[in-house]
């Protein structure tokens, strides 16, 4: 699998001008490993369903963090993104954080042209300009405000191109675009703040590496994809 996947970052090249969706039209999953501190802890995965015009991404999210073998931080989260072509119509997931449980039930209202969402953390309605903050999505490095795919919350960001970069992806140099994800509001408190370096494939929209610092480094890294 590893083979495919670099024969696809290299050699598939997408039209710009089409839907952000049409980028990932050969693809069937996207798998990414989960690191703290350089250690593996778990894995974050997307699986890719299409039926007409409608697609579905499927995500599954596991990790445990250790200490002395004694489990002191969890996560196991499910989530169904539902796109009718480019546009997001619905998002559920349901995620059990340690043994706190969170969820989001969002959808689109045609009528106002707006989505309401249910979350554990936000109860309203949102703006259509934001995206599901979600690591498959080169939409994320875009957009000013995204949706928290564990608890719902709606938070404004802003994006900043750091440099050209290559790095390294299973073995592979691998140029890519290096961005910081930061949220826009200074006031929030450090555990609800976004503060994310991104690593983006450009000519694929493959985001390759996300890392962040919470009481120690957090990676996700690209370990493959599934082509259909």
């Amino acid at each position: 699998m590893i083979k495919i996947l670099f024969i696809l970052l290299i050699f598939f090249i997408p039209n710009g001008a089409l839907g952000h969706l049409k980028h990932y039209e050969n693809i069937k999953e996207i798998q990414m490993d989960i690191f703290k501190d350089g250690k593996i802890i778990g894995f974050c995965n997307y699986e890719f369903f299409r039926n007409g015009d409608n697609t579905e991404i499927k995500n599954n999210t596991e990790f445990n963090v250790e200490l002395l073998n004694i489990k002191i931080f969890s996560i196991i989260s499910n989530s169904t993104e539902v796109y009718n072509k480019n546009s997001l119509i619905s998002f559920k997931s349901k995620t059990l954080q340690n043994k706190k449980k969170k969820y989001v039930n969002l959808k689109y209202l045609k009528e106002d042209n707006k989505f309401l969402i249910d979350g554990s953390s936000y109860k309203g309605t949102s703006s259509i300009d934001v995206v599901i903050g979600s690591w498959w999505n080169h939409k994320i490095l875009t957009a000013n405000k995204q949706i928290s795919p564990l608890s719902g919350s709606v938070k404004d960001q802003t994006i900043t191109f750091i440099k050209k970069e290559n790095i390294s992806i299973n073995g592979k140099k691998i140029l890519s675009h290096k961005f910081s994800l930061k949220s826009k509001d200074p006031n929030l408190s450090d555990d609800k703040k976004l503060d994310f370096e991104i690593w983006l494939e450009p000519k694929k929209n493959i985001i390759l590496k996300v890392s962040y610092n919470r009481l120690g480094n957090w990676e996700y890294i690209l370990k493959d994809i599934i082509l259909d």
